[in-house]
């Protein structure tokens, strides 16, 4: 019992409150209810134990001025004469004739103002609220004062006397001359008002009149009377007819009552008619009657046609009363009848919610009828006599608020008063439980009261509260809705009236006993209503014997009076006189008494029992069934105290704003936001708490009660004050076992075995004291939490959350008492308004210091204010202090000093803020470090690092370390330019320069680097990434950045296989791993990293892992990106070989191998490039050619183009896939050559295919552009595939194919072909090689039968002699020192720039003896000598210039 608060504790204990408030609202019944619950008890009334202090009792009696008695003497008591009290202004008023007498009718001070009209006596008086701005501030009502032939106003002056508190000290009445009009010849009967000020009159005429006023700024007169219930007839009637000249029946009003809360007006005529007018939606008007009733009597007589007491045969309606909404919605109005008997009514058609605000009157009905209560002090009717002679005459009543006040006149006794008040008793809830019952409990029961009076009673009224108790009450629960409808204009005493009707049990802690003024023949005299808080208290004054103490308990049940004694205990209670220190101990010794609270027991269905038999054991036929702990009334009596006291709180906002226009969230985004209620309150409620909880810790500190039982039986141990903290279960008893059991072995049981095992007394005690201690620290908290609220609100709520963004103000404003005081969301707004306050007292303006402010809040709320917490608002003035300091050792020293108290307290809450100050100081050793010390902090255990936890426990403590990272982050991107969300802005600062930047980021890593925290350095790396920081996270990053990489960049941090040269035309296993598109960065990332170390091998490896990955949703890489990255990776491949950083491939070997590999993967990857472009050209130049002519290709050609292509942009393909689904499918002939060629086709089945293949090239090259479209081709291609052995190159077949079309074309004249087109085109293919080519015409030649035809053996001699000529020159360009094409120029001839033989030794003899050969070939062919003479002697010449010695002679 150290005073420390355990915020466990408290949100059980808050549980437990918030169960009891509900009840107790609950618990209020409606007036309703009770009267249709009342019809079926016998015993609607009940008498006030004799034993016990008399329920009423007469404080004071005054006799009336001696001016006024003198001047009704002076009359000859035949003059005028009227009397009332308005208790707005404290006075009672007396008129005789036409003078007006007015006195203090709560206390005689000697003074009576007397106030004179002309010459016509008064025949009413009323009292008016000034309406604002029409007069001068100092009057604030008006007196309205009514003659036969006049009305007049007269102003109220109130003020106090001596600097004393007392308002209404001084009452002066000031004439306004202005503000008196003629009546018209009407006698007024009543005058009554509205709350805003609206004056009504009735006149003996049967109208209602509306007096009035204004400034007489426009053309409306200053005062005027309206007539409101008149027509158009009534109106000219009165202008022709004078009322002294009708002589038609007139039923003239006399009573007048407006229900301020509904806007309805009643009035009663002397035929006991009722009128109902409505006043409009806010008494503004326009007033329409609604009603008019003349029979209620009767309907009153049928309902109560079935009473055992014979009635009258007739009786009238003596007075009339409103409803407040706090008794009922549904009956609006009581009339009491001059038998006793009370008629409940209603203005709506219907009951339920169609009686209430919402609905406006449209009807007059009778609801219920109660009959008249007993004379001579009976409890029932049946004891009544038959005779009329004992029935009730009453003259005159009052009724308020649950309370009927009649004035009995029967002759059968002396003149007495008969008080009806609701019994305390019956409202009073059994022990331990709240909220309606059975119907004989929701019965309206009520105490009967006689009081023999002399005289004749005249005028009743409320004495109302002291201006600072009523305005107390109002803000208290007027504002809540606790207190009834508040209605524009309402006062604060009216307000506070109202409260009486939730009856004295629940408000005897916050009110006094309510006091009423009756205005008699005889004099003043005022009545005091004690309470069961009065009474008990004077019971424990008087000493009385031990049963009356008991039946006071068994009366009002144990709760409920422990309760009271707990209020007299701690001295809680309103009370009028000051509680002695021996009744407060005694109500202590009561509260604590087990005699009359009881013990806590086991309740097992129908009542607490036992579970053993008698002789000890368990009885086997008997059906065990739960049982639950039943705590005693001092517990249960403290949670009615605790629950009342904090019940105008608990559910509402601490905070309002005021005077803003609401948003469409229904949060208000401007106006001014301070606390509920006012400084008198919140202290008032505070003192009241503090002294509660001051009262249950001294219980403690000397053992009494439970806690003595409990600490003899020696189980004070932790299991009293450490509870099992399970989740609220239904049931009361249920809710509190589960809240405040033992945790002790029985928690390891299962839920059997607990119902067959009891808890022992000393347990249930223990458990007890255990609940009592959680509503102690609840009291605690709550007194602390008001004590911060008062001192909020004394700075200003709204300078303190002008800082805060939308969504703080919106949680502020959202906050709850409960939520304040039990919730975690609660603590965390406290601290920060406590930072707020802490900000405003240590601003630049320097309105205090820490400790200025520290120790009031340590020594107030303590709970709320930790010593932690100041060790942190000091290291933030150190903060701000360093900000405004001119020396960089000494900011530096700030800095650091400021660090080294936050570093002993990691986990304070507002570290962001913190650390951006220090960010802002260029301090980054704390930006840094700070937020790893409250990592760890909040994750002490390392549950984040626990990869065995639950998945919900790890994500937890993974999410609790992000936060904090995420502050490191945040200086990162600050530093590096990128926008940050941060409610806290740091003061302005000069702008940094690029290396500056660099310098504090480079440091940041190494400070993040120098961290054991494996997680931090992951969530760091990230960020550097995110950020685009790369180079300084390569060059800073710690020896973990590998691992990063590969673990982010890839699902196995398995290394990478060296794919073998066999495996080229298949994907490797690593390189068909999709990749996500964070993974590609950390890829590259990581691959940087091994060129920057040196390590190509491993950098190759990455990069041909990036150029293999498979494409998924919304990360494909293009082929232009894949072949880069196989680019790049080659050139590592090669910087890789003879490398010794090379590493995991066993040899030198083995980086070959992956040279190769790469190499082949990249002319792959080549092929695909060259086969998509050409399918997308292909796709564009047919959508082309069908936008230009008539002639359209059909469109699934073009669909089926672009889909194909669009499938090598995705994936890469191997060379099977591209020959077979690709280039053979679409017949791209030149494309397949080049595969077969890196294929390196071999074998006769592939060389039949190579053949074929060159067919369709060329077959497809001479249909697109004839014989020079296939020369082209063929000097590509060849070029391309041939390896200079003629084993890709099917010569024979190309030779003959392509000089047999050209004859044919040219022959036929479709084609003009060169002679020696064919054979350079051969020659190129073939890279300047002569003898394959040579060899392939010999052996064409040389079978007669494939060239049959002369003119195509002499267009193949000439393509010889073209190949001949070109061998020659390169003999002559080696003997001339100079290239082939130098000694094509200088001997005329022509020689291709492909020509790359070297000359050997006996190459001249070749080609001489060819020339020879061809010669004689020539000579052989039957043609006509023009066309072989010049072939001829081209060979000729080619043979001579061989064999001359000097071919420059020649020429």
């Amino acid at each position: 019992m150290d005073g420390e608060v355990v915020l466990k504790d408290v949100s059980n204990a808050g549980l437990v409150v918030s169960d009891r408030i509900g009840r107790e609202i609950a618990g209020h019944i409606d007036l309703e209810e009770s009267l249709e619950a009342s019809r079926y008890s016998s015993h609607p009334y009940s008498s006030h134990p004799r034993e016990w202090p008399s329920l009423v009792e007469v404080l004071n009696t005054w006799e009336l001025p001696p001016v006024l008695i003198q001047r009704y003497n002076a009359a000859g008591g035949e003059g005028t004469a009227l009397c009332g009290i308005f208790p707005e202004i404290r006075r009672a008023w007396a008129s005789v004739d036409n003078s007006l007498f007015i006195w203090r009718f709560d206390k005689w001070d000697g003074e009576c103002a007397e106030f004179s009209v002309d010459e016509q006596a008064i025949c009413a008086v009323g009292l008016a609220k000034a309406k604002p701005g029409v007069f001068v501030e100092a009057i604030q009502y008006l007196l309205v004062l009514a003659t036969p032939v006049e009305l007049v106003l007269v102003g109220v002056c109130c003020s106090g006397r001596g600097g004393k508190a007392d308002p209404y000290a001084e009452v002066s009445l000031q004439p306004l001359q202005e503000y008196t009009i003629s009546s018209d010849g009407v006698t007024m009967t009543c005058i009554t008002s509205t709350a805003n000020g609206h004056i009504f009159l009735a006149g003996r005429d049967g109208h209602i009149y509306n007096l009035q006023y204004s400034n007489g700024l426009g053309w409306q007169n200053r005062c005027r009377k309206v007539c409101i219930t008149g027509g158009l007839g009534s109106l000219i009637s009165r202008w022709i007819v004078p009322n002294v000249f009708k002589f038609g029946a007139v039923d003239p009003i006399v009573e007048m009552v407006v229900d301020s809360e509904r806007n309805i007006l009643y009035a009663r005529s002397e035929e006991m008619k009722i009128h109902v007018y409505s006043l409009g939606p806010n008494g503004d008007g326009p007033i329409k009657k609604v009603a008019e009733e003349r029979n209620l009597i009767a309907h009153s007589a049928r309902q109560s046609a079935g009473s055992r007491t014979p009635r009258p045969a007739k009786c009238s309606i003596v007075c009339m009363s409103p409803i407040s909404t706090l008794e009922s919605n549904c009956i609006h109005l009581v009339a009491i009848l001059s038998d006793g008997r009370r008629m409940y009514l209603s203005t709506s058609p219907s009951g339920g919610n169609n009686g209430g605000l919402e609905s406006r009157p449209s009807c007059l009905k009778v609801v219920s009828t109660r009959p008249s209560p007993p004379t001579g002090g009976a409890l029932s009717l049946a004891g009544r006599s038959q005779s009329d002679d004992f029935a009730l005459k009453i003259e005159s009543a009052h009724y308020s608020s649950s309370i009927l006040i009649l004035s009995d006149s029967s002759p059968s006794a002396l003149s007495s008063l008969l008080i009806v008040k609701r019994d305390s008793i019956s409202q009073s809830p059994a022990s331990g439980s709240l909220g309606p019952g059975p119907r004989s409990s929701r019965a309206l029961k009520e105490s009967v009261v006689s009081l023999p009076v002399d005289g004749r009673m005249l005028f009743v009224a409320d004495v109302f509260h002291q201006q600072d108790t009523a305005s107390i009450v109002k803000s208290l629960y007027s504002e809540s809705g606790l207190c009834g409808y508040q209605f524009p204009h309402e006062s604060s005493e009216n307000a506070s009236l109202k409260l009486w009707a939730r009856g004295d049990l629940s408000t005897q802690h916050i009110l006094p006993r309510r006091q009423m003024i009756i205005f008699s023949t005889m004099g003043v005299m005022e009545l005091a209503f004690n309470r069961p808080i009065e009474i008990l208290k004077r019971l424990l004054e008087s000493n009385p014997p031990r049963s009356i103490i008991e039946d006071f308990f068994s009366r009002f049940g144990a709760a409920e009076a422990a309760s009271m004694c707990l209020m007299l205990a701690a001295r809680i209670a309103y009370t009028e006189t000051f509680i002695s220190n021996v009744v407060a101990e005694k109500a202590a010794d009561n509260f604590d008494d087990p005699r009359v609270v009881g013990m806590p027991q086991l309740e097992v269905s129908g009542g607490p029992s036992t579970i053993r038999n008698v002789s000890g054991g368990f009885s086997m036929g008997q059906v065990v069934q739960e049982s639950e702990p039943v705590f005693s009334g001092a517990y249960e009596g403290l949670c009615l105290c605790t629950s009342r006291l904090l019940l105008p709180l608990w559910d509402f906002p601490v905070f309002i704003i005021r005077s803003a226009s609401p948003s469409s969230d229904s949060v208000p985004k401007d106006g001014i936001i301070s606390c509920r209620h006012s400084l008198a309150v919140m202290h008032l409620l505070e003192d009241k708490v503090r002294s509660l909880e001051k009262f249950l810790r001294s219980r403690w500190n000397m053992r009494r009660g439970l806690h003595g039982y409990v600490a003899g039986k020696g189980n004070i141990t932790g299991s009293i004050l450490v509870g099992s903290g399970s989740d609220l279960v239904a049931g009361d008893r249920s809710m509190t076992q589960n809240l405040f059991g033992l945790s002790d072995s029985r928690e390891g049981e299962s839920s059997s075995k607990k119902q067959r095992i009891p808890y022992s007394g000393t347990d249930l005690a223990a458990m007890e004291v255990r609940a009592m201690e959680c509503i102690r620290q609840l009291l605690l908290r709550c007194g602390e939490a008001l004590f911060l609220l008062q001192l909020l609100s004394q700075h200003a709520v709204v300078r303190l959350v002008q800082s805060f963004d939308e969504n703080d103000r919106k949680a502020v404003v959202e906050l709850t008492f409960n939520q304040l005081v039990c919730s975690e969301a609660g603590d965390r707004i406290s601290r920060r308004l406590i930072y707020a306050l802490m900000e405003y007292y240590t601003g630049s303006d320097r309105k205090g210091t820490v400790d200025d402010i520290s120790n009031r809040l340590r020594d107030g709320c303590p709970s709320y204010y930790w010593e932690t917490d100041r060790m942190f608002y000091v290291a933030v003035e150190c903060l701000k202090r360093a900000a405004n300091a001119s020396g960089t050792e000494e900011r530096e020293s700030l800095a650091r000093e400021a660090f080294t108290h936050l570093s002993k307290i990691p986990a304070f809450a507002d570290m962001r803020s913190v650390c951006k100050l220090f960010e802002d100081l260029r301090f980054y050793e704390a930006v840094v470090r700070l937020p790893l010390l409250r990592a760890h902090a909040l994750d002490p255990d390392g549950d984040a690092f626990n990869d065995q936890l639950e998945v919900a426990v790890r994500e937890h403590a993974l999410s609790t370390r992000f936060q904090c990272y995420e502050i490191v982050a945040n200086a990162l991107r600050s530093l590096k330019g990128v926008a940050t969300s941060s409610t806290f802005q740091p003061p302005i600062q000069p702008a940094l320069d690029q290396a500056s930047k660099r310098k504090y980021i480079c440091q940041i890593i190494q400070l993040g680097v120098q961290s054991s925290d494996k997680i931090f350095h992951d969530y760091l790396y990230r960020t550097l990434i995110d950020l685009g920081l790369d180079d300084e996270l390569l060059q800073y990053g710690g020896p973990d950045l590998v691992q990063f990489l590969q673990n982010s960049g890839r699902e196995s941090t398995q290394q990478v296989a060296v794919p073998s040269a066999a495996s080229q035309t298949s994907p490797t296993g690593h390189s068909r791993v999709p990749l996500l598109s964070h993974q590609i960065k950390y890829t590259e990332l990581l691959a940087r990293y091994y060129v920057s170390k040196r390590q190509h091998g491993l950098a190759a490896q990455i990069l041909f892992r990036l150029a293999e990955r498979r494409s998924d949703a919304g990360n494909t890489p293009t082929l232009e990106q894949r072949h880069q990255y196989l680019s790049n990776a080659v050139l590592q491949a090669k910087s890789a070989i003879g490398s010794e950083n090379f590493h995991g491939f066993g040899g030198g070997g083995a980086d070959a191998g992956l040279l190769d590999v790469l190499e082949d993967k990249l002319t792959i990857l080549q092929f695909q490039m060259k086969i998509k472009n050409v399918l997308e050209t292909t796709a564009s130049n047919i959508e082309a050619s069908r936008s230009e002519s008539a002639d359209n290709e059909p469109v699934d050609s073009v669909l089926l183009l672009r889909a194909k292509a669009q499938e090598l942009s995705t994936e890469v393909k191997s060379i099977t896939q591209l020959y077979n689904d690709y280039a053979l499918s679409f017949e791209l002939w030149e494309e397949c050559l080049e595969m077969q060629y890196f294929a390196s086709y071999s074998s006769d089945a592939d060389s039949s295919i190579v053949r074929e293949t060159w067919a369709r090239l060329i077959d497809k090259s001479i249909h697109k552009g004839g014989i020079a479209e296939a020369c082209e081709v063929l000097k590509r291609v060849g070029s391309q595939v041939f390896p200079g052995d003629g084993t890709n190159l099917p010569l024979d077949t190309l030779c003959l194919h392509l000089e047999k079309v050209a004859q044919e074309r040219v022959a036929s004249g479709v084609e003009t072909v060169g002679e020696e087109d064919i054979a350079r085109s051969i020659l190129a293919a073939c890279k300047g090689t002569v003898e394959p080519i040579l060899n392939t015409y010999d052996q064409l030649l040389s079978n007669g039968a494939i060239l049959p035809s002369p003119i195509l053996r002499l267009r193949i001699l000439r393509s010889i002699l073209v190949i001949v000529r070109e061998w020659s020159m390169s003999i002559f360009a080696q003997r001339m020192g100079t290239s082939a094409a130098g000694a094509s120029l200088i001997l005329g001839g022509q020689f291709s720039a492909g020509h790359t033989t070297v000359l050997n030794k006996g190459i001249r003899d070749k080609i001489t003896s060819a020339a020879n050969r061809y010669m004689t070939e020539v000579k052989r062919l039957p043609l006509p000598a023009q066309q072989t003479t010049p072939i001829y002697i081209g060979f000729q010449e080619v043979e001579e210039s061989l064999m001359s010695p000097s071919p420059f002679e020649r020429m």
